[in-house]
């Protein structure tokens, strides 16, 4: 088996990786919150012109047809660059549960095209994202989806750790908004959504590790005591050298997760978390790494890791908390068969 990306996919990322490095760098976070604004206009006009906002959308209703694993490097560097604006909740999760339920409704062509946005309110999430930018809200009540357009709910925000997060509580009356699927039509959907959903949050979790290192790593070859540069000692070199294992046992077992999540049965559940889990604590350690690596100064609003630590705090416990992750792991060891026979795609034949 190749487990090899295509060139494709490859060509894909590169595409928006290449574009976050120009419009989106520590030094564009920083200017937003000068402003006090949480996302710029001109860099979400050039990411909807990449149109990917139906990547993971079916051919037949207007998207591109794609898989998770198509996606899933591209989520990641959403997470490498610190991006506040909601590509990956966008296009990963809430415009595919969208086509799932409204294939037909005009709003998902407009999300298509890149007109709007379209938030969700899943079960798994105490808040909504960025409902206040939001062309359209598709949220869960009692197990159905409903969908509503501005201006028909009222939002309150909450408060996040991430300056750049910007969450919503959701009220509204369900008699007066349209319901696009039952509790019976939903539950396979948001079933999928929560496992893209948590799929994706690990993906940015491995790019925030990475990104922590690369910062740290930058800072230990120019920061110099005692006539040389910090990076030469073999502290620094060890606590590096620890994050760079957790974030590359943690890529693969990512990149596994996004090819098996079509199966959606009890072994890609478990993967999915699995990655959850993993690409949490690769986050987790390389912020605080990079963090002990700048000294005391790495505390400080003038040092752009804590930009990536306060998305990694936020991130652990979006779309499950490490609890049901864990959970979902177990279930597979305890239920599951296991063995050598039982690997990679071979699982599916034993689900």
């Amino acid at each position: 088996m190749d487990f090899r990306f295509t060139d494709e996919q490859e060509m894909t990322a590169s595409v928006v990786r290449d574009l976050l490095e120009d419009l989106c760098q520590p030094a564009d976070l920083r200017r937003l919150m000068v402003a006090g604004q949480a996302r710029d206009g001109h860099r979400w006009d050039k990411i909807v012109e990449m149109g990917i906002a139906g990547i993971l959308v079916p051919e037949d209703v207007g998207g591109l047809g794609l898989q998770p694993v198509d996606f899933v490097q591209c989520a990641e560097a959403c997470g490498y660059a610190g991006l506040p604006e909601p590509l990956v909740e966008n296009a990963g999760v809430a415009l595919p549960l969208l086509a799932g339920a409204a294939p037909t409704h005009s709003l998902l062509a407009r999300a298509l095209a890149g007109q709007i946005t379209v938030a969700l309110g899943h079960g798994a999430n105490p808040f909504i994202a960025d409902a206040d930018t939001a062309g359209a809200i598709v949220i869960e009540r009692d197990g159905a989806l409903h969908l509503i357009e501005p201006g028909a709910a009222s939002l309150t925000r909450q408060p996040s750790i991430d300056p750049f997060r910007r969450l919503f509580t959701v009220e509204f009356a369900p008699g007066g908004i349209p319901c696009i699927a039952s509790a019976h039509e939903a539950a396979p959907l948001l079933a999928e959504a929560f496992d893209r959903g948590a799929l994706f949050a690990a993906a940015q979790q491995v790019g925030i590790a990475k990104r922590c290192v690369d910062l740290a790593v930058t800072f230990a070859k120019e920061r110099h005591q005692f006539g040389k540069p910090i990076g030469s000692y073999q502290a620094i070199k060890h606590h590096l050298a620890s994050v760079q294992v957790k974030i590359e046992f943690a890529r693969p077992v990512l990149y596994a997760a996004a090819a098996a999540l079509p199966q959606g049965d009890l072994y890609s559940r478990a993967r999915i978390s699995h990655a959850k889990l993993v690409a949490t604590e690769a986050a987790d350690l390389a912020a605080r790494t990079a963090i002990q690596v700048h000294g005391a100064m790495g505390y400080s609003w003038e040092v752009d890791v804590h930009f990536f630590l306060k998305r990694a705090i936020a991130l652990e416990t979006w779309w499950g908390k490490p609890a049901l992750h864990r959970a979902r792991v177990a279930e597979r060891v305890l239920a599951g068969a296991l063995g050598p026979e039982s690997i990679f795609f071979q699982e599916h034949d034993n689900a």
